[in-house]
């Protein structure tokens, strides 16, 4: 792969990258079939991705009419590579062979391995014979919603389709790799004032914000609107801040320490609530909601906004589930796409059938949704939450960061680009929106 990667570093045309052979294998992080009872017995947050993720050379597979191989300049971890890595909530090898069973092409994931990885950023170097819009020598970053759009479920909203699945966590050949295998579909331009790396961390987290407050099937926010944002720094809140304020709403961003709250701060959130601070305790024990710290919450919330919420950013799950349902406003929205502390959640259910409240439950995005967020960040009007780089292989280690919770934003990894700060193509544009906003989250030491 890395006569790929000189010939695009020196501009090569796309029928010169189409001339050069593919290799038989290439470097990519892998979970293996094998290795799935390496954590038996031990506890969730005990278990180290940096065990089970390795770093080897996979075969290429062959490529579908409908595909691209992408070479992989960076990638980046998200919380399903998490769950990869701890084979929980289940083993990713079950949805493999659920894949596996459907086709011809469906076969080739179901492997002893399963190379991870929900976002890219790169170059096609290959297409399948039905691929129209897309061309080798195309910059291009990916989404991870992989759908058969020849299912008619998967149409109107292809997140509702039967068989929708997210790339590289139900299928494989994903994108912490130096190739990687994906569908036309899931194509979208690469910004060109932002580096690989910086590419890369948005298409799976600024494309879940997006659906879940900007598009009609989430909370489809409007001027005006008070928005409580749990985890206000991280990979997700990190965007959901910025599509607030874009959107001529309020922002209430709750962190957890006084450094993510001057983060916050600076991205334009005047209403910040430092739980570190503050002490909530929502749960007097394991069992048992503690009513009275939501209503200390809510009086917060309103001392800083003057209102409740009109929609909560909801993705901590168990831990906040019940002070959300609680604080949201009379007929609001509480937007959940993730239990990252815990999937069975208790709330006060007369808070939210007495006040017409709504629980949405929101997943990724589909293909217009992910390319209008694409949009924004191509005009510089979404900034990426890079915090950290690490290079590929050392993708147990980020993913052992971003499974102890210590970073912020997003956890961009390095594959075929050997150094930080390439590929900027439009450095005009990039000196207009500007260095201390784009790289805000690596400058504060997130």
């Amino acid at each position: 792969m890395r006569s790929f990667f000189e010939a695009i570093r020196n501009g090569a045309s796309g029928d010169q990258l189409s001339s050069i052979p593919l290799p038989e294998t290439y470097r990519a992080a892998i979970v293996k079939r094998d290795e799935v009872g390496i954590f038996a017995d031990i506890q969730s947050s005990k278990k180290d991705p940096r065990r089970s993720i390795h770093v080897e050379q996979v075969s290429v597979p062959d490529i579908a009419p409908d595909e691209a191989f992408i070479a992989v300049m960076a990638s980046s971890i998200n919380f399903n590579t998490v769950w990869t890595s701890t084979f929980e909530p289940i083993p990713t090898f079950s949805f493999l062979a659920r894949l596996g069973r459907e086709s011809k092409w469906g076969a080739r994931h179901d492997l002893p391995y399963h190379v991870i990885g929900s976002d890219a950023a790169g170059v096609v170097i290959r297409t399948g014979s039905a691929v129209r819009n897309w061309k080798p020598g195309d910059k291009v970053v990916v989404h991870c919603n992989y759908v058969d759009d020849q299912d008619p479920s998967s149409h109107d909203d292809s997140m509702l389709a039967s068989n929708q699945r997210i790339w590289g966590f139900e299928s494989n050949f994903g994108g912490l790799a130096d190739l990687a295998l994906v569908k036309a579909n899931q194509l979208m331009p690469k910004p060109a004032h932002l580096s690989w790396e910086e590419s890369a961390v948005n298409p799976l987290c600024n494309s879940t914000a997006y659906r879940m407050l900007v598009s009609r099937n989430g909370a489809d926010m409007k001027q005006g609107d008070v928005v409580l944002v749990w985890g206000a720094t991280g990979g997700l809140g990190g965007y959901a801040i910025q599509y607030v304020l874009n959107g001529g709403g309020t922002p209430v961003g709750v962190v957890s320490s006084p450094k993510k709250a001057e983060i916050l701060a600076k991205m334009g959130c005047a209403a910040v609530i430092d739980r570190s601070e503050r002490g909530y305790k929502f749960w007097k024990d394991s069992s048992t909601a503690d009513e009275s710290e939501w209503r200390r919450f809510g009086k917060d919330i309103r001392s800083l906004v003057g209102e409740d919420p009109d929609i909560v950013f909801e993705h901590p799950g168990r831990a906040t589930m019940g002070a959300s349902v609680f604080v949201a406003k009379r007929g609001g929205t509480i937007v959940t796409c993730a239990a990252t502390s815990g999937y069975m959640i208790e709330y006060d259910n007369r808070h939210l059938w007495m006040k017409l409240k709504t629980i949405k439950g929101s997943h990724f995005a589909n293909y217009r949704e992910a390319y209008d967020a694409n949009r924004l960040i191509c005009k510089g009007m979404v900034q990426p939450v890079l915090s950290a780089i690490y290079p590929l292989d050392e993708s147990g280690e980020a993913a052992f960061q971003v499974h102890q919770n210590l970073h912020e934003g997003k956890i961009g990894v390095l594959c075929l680009a050997p150094e930080k700060g390439m590929g900027i193509d439009d450095p005009e544009l990039r000196e207009r929106v500007g260095d201390q906003r784009i790289e805000l989250f690596r400058n504060e030491g997130a």
